[in-house]
């Protein structure tokens, strides 16, 4: 088949990836039916294939995850361990805006990594209608800490939390302080598009790049749980933090945070007192 895409539509397409304009082509071109036919028919024929391979799947479902951004080869890095365990994976924001039909790509391509896990998503909208077997999605806020409870008190604790909600620097923050302590050890909480921490409609600075409200700042203030036992104050207060948070990765625009018992212990202070 060749796709042949209309003078007007190249100067908006122009930098997008093939793959990204292939698609846009098609929405463009093809009825609602049409195009829902053509998603599940090329996902029913080439999913098998490369069902542990996330770009690949990224690509079938056509979830931004790939092609807009590069977040699928960490994914991998990261995740690869669950991938035949009975993983819960919570994802916060499912797509397609106020529209109830549109979005959700992300989830089945989670659903297919996963072949025996559970996937979970929370909006700010009714997505319910795209609800599917092993996919449950929420309605409420991202920065609802009652409302949080009470799902996670529902399925328990996770093994892999995703943040690609509203990007607004507060909600990354508080959504964060809410659900790590809902993480199993051993789990994964990751932040995608944090390249909000330097737009100031999101709540971000692009000129104090050392301004403490950003999401970035933030979780560079949590690079110090991980050598909190190197602190010389004797009245330190070790935080939850300090003692769960075991690795943080920082990719462009994106970060993942490691969570575990935080025990390694220092040469040179113990108890928050210099020995040597």
């Amino acid at each position: 088949m060749i796709f042949c895409l209309h003078k007007e539509a190249g100067v908006k397409l122009k930098n997008m990836s093939i793959y990204q304009k292939v698609k846009t082509y098609l929405k463009r071109c093809l009825t609602v039916d049409q195009w829902i036919f053509l998603k599940q028919t090329k996902v029913k024929m080439c999913a098998p294939f490369v069902r542990s391979n996330l770009t690949r799947l990224a690509e079938l479902y056509w979830t931004d995850k790939t092609g807009s951004h590069w977040y699928t080869p960490h994914y991998m890095n990261h995740l690869r361990q669950f991938r035949n365990k009975k993983v819960k994976l919570l994802e916060i924001g499912v797509g397609g805006y106020s529209n109830p039909m549109e979005g959700g790509n992300s989830l089945r391509m989670w659903k297919k990594y996963f072949p025996f896990g559970k996937i979970y998503a929370i909006d700010i909208y009714d997505k319910s209608a795209l609800q599917e077997k092993r996919i449950k999605i929420y309605q409420g806020s991202q920065v609802d800490s009652e409302f949080l409870k009470k799902i996670t008190d529902e399925i328990g604790t996770l093994d892999i939390i995703i943040d690609d909600g509203s990007h607004l620097n507060e909600h990354i923050i508080e959504s964060f302080k809410i659900l790590f302590p809902m993480l199993k050890d051993g789990g994964v909480y990751v932040i995608e598009d944090i390249q909000t921490s330097y737009w100031e409609d999101f709540g971000g600075d692009s000129k104090n790049l050392n301004n403490p409200t950003t999401a970035m700042n933030f979780v560079k203030s949590l690079t110090d749980c991980l050598n909190h036992q190197e602190i010389p104050d004797e009245n330190y207060q070790e935080s939850y933090f300090d003692k769960k948070i075991v690795s943080i990765h920082f990719y462009h625009n994106l970060v993942f945070i490691h969570k575990g018992n935080n025990i390694e212990e220092s040469n040179m202070v113990k108890n928050h007192k210099r020995i040597y």
